[in-house]
C-alpha cells in the first residue's frame, strides 16, 4: 500500500515510517498539516495516518478540507488527545479510525490491514498491472500469466513502487529513499542486488522482457514497445 505519514514528531515519524516500510509499505512522510492536505489532493495513496495535533493546519482541519472535495481516502488518526470526546470529534469530522498513543505497532498494522479491506466509494488501487505481470496489493501475491511468483519482502516493495511507476524511470536514488529509506550512497549495491533477484523471477522465466535498465540513470518497468 501506498500511505501518507502526516506526523510532525520526528522521533514517532520515524519509527512509523520504518515499520511500515519493512511490512512491504510505501510510505510518504509530512510534518505539516497544509503539506498533508495538499499531498493528499495531489497524489494518489491508498491511507493517511494523521496526527491531529500540527503546524499549519490541525487534522481534524484537515480531514473536513479533505471531505469536503469529495474525496473517500481513508484516514487513520494517530494522537495523543484520547478521550471519549476527542475521538468522537475526529470520527465526526470524517476518520474512519482513530488509534491513541501510546500504541502497539502490530495493533497499528492490523487497523491497515481492516481499513484496507473496506469498500470505498472512490476507485482504490488494489491491484497494479503490466503487460502480463501483476501485484496484488491486498494479498501481496505476484503473477505472470497463470504463474505466481514468490517474493521476499524488500522484492515486493521493490516492484511495487517501480510498477506503480511503470513507464518512468526511476534513479537509484529514488529506489534508495522510497524502498531502503536512506540517502543516496554512490558505493552501494543494494539496488543492483535486489534488481537482479527480481528480475530472475519476474523476466528470466518467461519471454518478455519487462524490467529494463536504463544507463547510468536507473531502472524501469513496462510492457514491449
Amino acid at each position: 500500500m501506498k500511505i501518507l505519514l502526516a506526523e510532525d514528531d520526528r522521533k514517532t515519524s520515524d519509527f512509523i515510517r520504518k515499520g511500515l516500510i519493512q511490512n512491504s509499505h510505501t510510505v510518504d512522510c509530512v510534518d505539516d498539516g497544509r503539506d498533508a492536505l495538499s499531498a493528499c489532493l495531489y497524489n494518489t495513496y491508498d491511507l493517511v495516518i494523521l496526527d491531529r495535533m500540527m503546524p499549519g493546519m490541525d487534522g481534524l482541519a484537515v480531514v473536513k478540507s479533505l471531505r469536503a472535495t469529495n474525496s473517500k481516502l481513508p484516514v487513520l488518526f494517530l494522537t495523543a488527545m484520547a478521550d471519549v470526546d476527542d475521538r468522537v470529534e475526529g470520527l465526526t469530522a470524517g476518520g474512519d479510525d482513530y488509534l491513541t498513543k501510546p500504541f502497539h505497532f502490530s495493533e497499528l498494522l492490523a487497523r491497515i490491514t481492516a481499513l484496507a479491506r473496506r469498500p470505498h466509494e472512490t476507485e482504490t488501487v488494489s491491484k497494479l498491472q503490466v503487460a502480463d505481470l501483476e501485484l496484488d496489493l491486498m494479498t501481496r501475491v505476484a503473477k505472470r500469466g497463470k504463474t505466481s511468483i514468490e517474493l521476499k519482502a524488500k522484492e515486493y516493495a521493490l516492484l511495487e513502487v517501480l510498477m506503480r511507476n511503470a513507464g518512468r524511470v526511476m534513479t537509484r536514488t529514488m529506489l534508495l529513499e522510497q524502498v531502503w529509506d536512506f540517502n543516496f550512497d554512490p558505493q552501494t549495491t543494494v539496488i543492483e542486488t535486489h534488481i537482479s533477484r527480481l528480475r530472475s523471477k519476474i523476466d528470466k522465466p518467461f519471454d518478455t522482457s519487462l524490467l529494463h535498465t536504463i544507463r547510468n540513470i536507473g531502472y524501469s518497468i513496462h510492457a514491449p514497445r
